[in-house]
């Protein structure tokens, strides 16, 4: 197995399997951003840019997460796959695929291009980002179903879902937080039941680059046919806790957040699975939240006490019941407001 941050290793690899020249010298460079693989950029003397990815057993994050590298395979695939059931440019072509190695190569989104997750963060709240991302997500779940007889049994596996998804948010969360475990086992049990739709798994700001105003979507190893108000939730996350951790765009994130979900129902609204997708969809987003909080990987840019707030605002929500998306994001609004200015009075 050769290690592609080695580049002496990795030079002499595509030398000898052909994929570059005998004397060529590319330039290549890290890309941070990523926990699950190791991941380069190389820039061909021709101009051709490749992004290569390799799978690593052990995630890089700080408490022991483990999964089988093989899960390359089903990036791949997806690479394969995804062009057929999303908008026209929103994924990268796959150049190669080497098995022994877990390793892929795709072609590099060209520059100049943005992270969205970095653009939200920096307050940048594009309203039409918004719309694309709900459109590009109802396409994978809309059209998945429609190619399902071709596609479900090509992404049936759940193995890498569980160890990259479910076991480190839902079921780590469950067992650090107590009161919380009958709420988070009962949603793994349905979400491991179901095989609605197909599920990207990982739906996320950090995984989108744009590129004169186009959403490119990244990093698809646990791609799978699944629930699809996982997607929902997990990526609805993100804008609630971001509109926790900047206050002064609060209001425009929770507002962005409506209209996705809004503009995401326009896509699916004639699936079979629409009946329970609401209330599921609202599970996986308090389960989410808590879960980015409390889970092996939490979100970086909270600090200590909006951490604390995100987790007994969740956990008061779980009790109380909050069986919609639309009464979700309007109930975390208030109770971080409530919050912060009980915070405020205190001292």
């Amino acid at each position: 197995m050769i290690d592609i941050e080695d580049f002496g290793q990795l030079l002499g690899y595509l030398r000898e399997t052909r994929r570059i020249g005998s004397v060529e010298i590319p330039i290549i460079r890290k890309l941070s951003g990523g926990v699950s693989n190791k991941t380069l950029l190389l820039t061909r003397p021709n101009g051709e840019s490749w992004v290569i990815k390799q799978a690593l057993p052990k995630l890089r994050v700080q408490s022991d997460w483990f999964s089988d590298p093989a899960r390359i395979q089903v990036e791949a695939n997806g690479l394969r796959y995804l062009p057929r059931v999303t908008p026209s440019r929103s994924i990268p072509s796959l150049l190669f695929q080497d098995k022994a190695q877990n390793l892929l190569a795709m072609e590099a989104v060209p520059e100049p291009h943005q992270n969205w997750k970095e653009q939200l963060l920096c307050g940048d709240i594009d309203q039409p980002s918004f719309g694309q991302f709900a459109r590009l997500l109802g396409s994978i779940h809309r059209e998945g179903f429609g190619l399902r007889d071709e596609l479900a049994p090509v992404f049936a596996g759940k193995q890498f879902f569980t160890t990259l998804r479910l076991e480190p948010y839902y079921e780590h969360s469950a067992r650090v937080v107590q009161q919380a475990a009958p709420f988070l086992e009962e949603l793994v049990a349905w979400t491991l039941s179901r095989s609605d739709t197909l599920v990207h798994g990982d739906f996320s700001p950090k995984n989108v680059l744009v590129r004169n105003g186009q959403l490119i979507l990244l990093d698809h190893e646990v791609l799978h046919f699944g629930d699809p108000a996982f997607d929902i939730g997990f990526s609805l996350t993100h804008f609630l806790s971001k509109a926790l951790h900047l206050p002064q765009k609060r209001q425009a994130l929770l507002g962005a957040a409506q209209l996705y979900w809004r503009l995401y129902l326009d896509e699916v609204r004639a699936m079979p699975w629409i009946a329970h997708l609401d209330f599921r969809a609202a599970q996986h987003t308090l389960a989410s939240l808590l879960a980015r909080v409390c889970g092996r990987s939490p979100l970086e840019y909270l600090h200590k006490e909006e951490r604390l707030v995100q987790q007994q605002v969740v956990l008061e929500m779980i009790e109380e019941g909050f069986p919609t998306v639309d009464q979700v994001i309007t109930g975390f609004a208030k109770k971080i407001s409530t919050a912060e200015h009980g915070a405020i009075s205190s001292q």
